[in-house]
């Protein structure tokens, strides 16, 4: 079975959770924005496991285009003055609840995604903690 890192994410203006623990996806809890595109607002479900790009939207956002996200608490964007290195869009980031962030492309159909972390040795501890069972079978 192939595991994957799930992050808890926040705002990284207003710190609030930015997570839906009600509305699940790949057996995971959502990450929850706001979304705009063509003056149409919405709500977004973002999978919150890295490398997944799956989502659910109440609004339909074209192939290729690019979208505004914003925190569904203080309403603030979350685009950021960073490029995307793939195809020149505006990232947008969270903040992890354990340190650190998770930047990705505002384009719809763009995978282009990042982690930094504040503290890598916690973040490998943590990392070793949660997938101790599927390392050990690695190094076997």
């Amino acid at each position: 079975m192939e595991k994957q890192v799930s992050f808890g994410v926040k705002c990284p203006l207003c710190h609030t959770s930015l997570m839906n623990e009600e509305k699940i996806l790949n057996g995971k809890p959502t990450v929850e924005l706001n979304i705009e595109y063509n003056g149409v607002r919405g709500k977004i479900y973002l999978c919150s496991r890295y490398g997944c790009f799956d989502h659910e939207s109440d609004i339909k956002v074209d192939y290729n285009a690019i979208a505004t996200l914003s925190c569904p608490q203080c309403n603030s964007p979350l685009a950021t003055n960073v490029m995307c290195e793939a195809c020149g869009a505006q990232m947008v980031t969270f903040g992890i609840k354990s340190g650190g962030r998770v930047s990705l492309c505002s384009r719809n159909g763009c995978t282009k995604h990042y982690v930094a972390f504040e503290n890598l040795d916690d973040a490998i501890r943590k990392f070793h903690e949660e997938f101790s069972d599927y390392t050990a079978d690695i190094e076997e």
